[in-house]
């Protein structure tokens, strides 16, 4: 038979902020984030505070999300009883411990809505699948201290050191979510781990992707202007842009205002998190203006109705085209060269043109400028080289 009290599975989901009781010293416990989890107060035969009075205690019984209503009433009555034998639960409960894999896929779901794209969601999971769950999935997510933590990191740290780094943000946030909902105490491993430097310090790699020589660009855009796909439309835009894969691939005719010729990529696309406005010159017009025949979502439809082209399309077609050693990303550094050696172009100019944060966090407070009409007129001198030999 089920036990009772006062509250119920939908009061559950929807109680606001603050301590609600069940009954029998059972409590949900709303914080302000949202955050629910379950406490049982008890009094334990035998014991008393510093004044002589009977000594009440909270015990965790773990979150709301994972413990479910009928499970923290059997808990809260396993403690009770307890503490009427004068056992303190602390060290004598049996407590149903959640694994690190259990705690990991619901901090996953939890964090769903705050994902960049379904990517990244996927990205963040999958580090854990590869490296953390094969050796530390199982164990309970109490039991997971340094050692277990460096069993992970340690064959990786070295060679794959940008995937490990991440693998132990990733393992630090699982620990510490555990931790709010009670399921665990004291320093995370990995802040112990990192503070005591047990780890070999790595020197990083710098990543820098290969780039056309600028004087080049004008014969390359020659030629692919006589492709006839929606990939080397895309490239030639991302070209005259300067603009990042995934912004130009997730453009939406929504971000385009052609009367005051501008494209504004919302901040949610943009890798620094701000909303950027792109100019949009003749030649960029002429490459997106014929595409609205095609009344998709898309600027840039894909294989399929009203979904983009793949991350990988325009990287395929500089293969077919026998461009080798260049990279798509590339070309936003054969801007910035442009720009600098050819065009003299004032630096934050440039740097805004791609989105750059330019200066210290004070100069950025003071400069809130995004040098729109500035840029303009570098995007316009570069449009023009670019399609110099076009007929």
């Amino acid at each position: 038979m089920a036990l009772s009290g006062k509250l119920t599975k939908k009061l559950v989901e929807n109680l606001g902020a603050g301590r609600h009781g069940d009954g029998n010293g059972l409590y949900m416990v709303v914080d302000p984030s949202g955050a629910r989890r379950w406490i049982v107060r008890v009094v334990v035969k035998g014991q008393k505070n510093r004044k002589g009075a009977p000594l009440r205690t909270d015990f965790g019984l773990g979150g709301a999300d994972i413990v479910t209503l009928n499970q923290a009433r059997e808990r809260a009555l396993e403690y009770r009883r307890m503490a009427k034998q004068g056992l303190n639960p602390r060290f004598n409960a049996r407590q149903e411990m959640p694994t690190f894999e259990e705690v990991a896929q619901q901090v996953h779901i939890d964090r769903m809505p705050t994902w960049k794209n379904a990517k990244h969601g996927a990205q963040w999971i999958n580090t854990l699948r590869d490296y953390a769950f094969p050796k530390i999935g199982r164990m309970p997510i109490d039991s997971i201290d340094q050692p277990e933590v460096l069993m992970c990191l340690s064959p990786i740290w070295t060679e794959k050191h940008e995937t490990a780094r991440r693998l132990s943000q990733r393992i630090k946030i699982v620990l510490d979510v555990a931790k709010s909902k009670g399921f665990r105490s004291g320093e995370n491993p990995v802040t112990a781990i990192k503070d005591a430097q047990v780890l070999p310090k790595v020197k990083a790699k710098p990543k820098h992707h290969m780039a056309m020589r600028w004087k080049d660009v004008p014969r390359f855009y020659a030629n692919l202007k006589t492709k006839n796909a929606m990939s080397a439309n895309a490239l030639m835009f991302t070209c005259l842009t300067g603009s990042r894969t995934g912004e130009v691939l997730g453009l939406r005719w929504a971000e385009l205002d052609f009367e005051d010729r501008l494209w504004v990529c919302p901040a949610e696309r943009m890798k620094t998190g701000e909303e950027h406005r792109v100019p949009l010159t003749d030649e960029m017009l002429e490459i997106i203006e014929p595409l609205k025949a095609m009344q998709s979502e898309f600027v840039f439809e894909g294989q399929k109705r009203n979904q983009p082209l793949s991350n990988m399309s325009m990287l395929m077609l500089l293969r077919r085209m026998q461009v080798e050693g260049v990279t798509v990303h590339g070309f936003r550094s054969t801007f910035r060269d442009w720009a600098a050696e050819e065009a003299s172009a004032p630096r934050e100019v440039a740097e805004k043109s791609l989105a750059h944060s330019v200066g210290s966090d004070v100069e950025r407070a003071y400069a809130r400028s995004d040098l729109l009409e500035k840029r303009r007129v570098l995007m316009r001198m570069w449009s023009q080289y670019v399609t110099s030999l076009c007929n």
